[in-house]
């Protein structure tokens, strides 16, 4: 489905004049979804990266056919469950929360961990 997009932009501070016509259509799949076989959505939850502006109830757009690299914020599984973290692959590999409430969770060789994609978008509702 392609959308309408205004190609001026929007001022987050003081208005700018609108313009009253859309030059063109967008398309969110080809903008969001560079790799359709290998992307997935999940639903975040939690507040563990709320700092990295990723909220509870965020839609994420994750793909999984990349190597993950340090800093990036990934989807991995730990113990059967899913987990959104930066990856810290230096000085020691770890999963970084961006809420300094909650702990870093430490990688050693005995620990079951996967990951699982990276995290492209994060796509949250503005107010209701």
């Amino acid at each position: 489905m392609q959308i309408p997009i205004f190609e001026s932009q929007i001022a987050c501070g003081f208005p700018s004049p609108a313009q009253d016509f859309v030059e063109r259509r967008l398309s969110l799949d080809a903008e969001l979804i560079r790799y359709p076989e290998s992307t997935y959505f999940l639903r975040a939850t939690g507040d563990s990266m709320k700092e990295a502006g990723i909220l509870d109830g965020d839609l994420l757009i994750v793909e999984s056919h990349l190597t993950a690299r340090h800093g990036e914020i990934v989807v991995a599984e730990y113990n059967g469950e899913f987990t959104c973290k930066y990856l810290q692959i230096h000085p020691v590999h770890a999963l970084i929360p961006a809420n300094s409430t909650f702990e870093p969770l430490l990688i050693t060789d005995e620990m079951d961990i996967q990951i699982f994609g990276v995290v492209r978008y994060a796509v949250h509702t503005c107010g209701r």
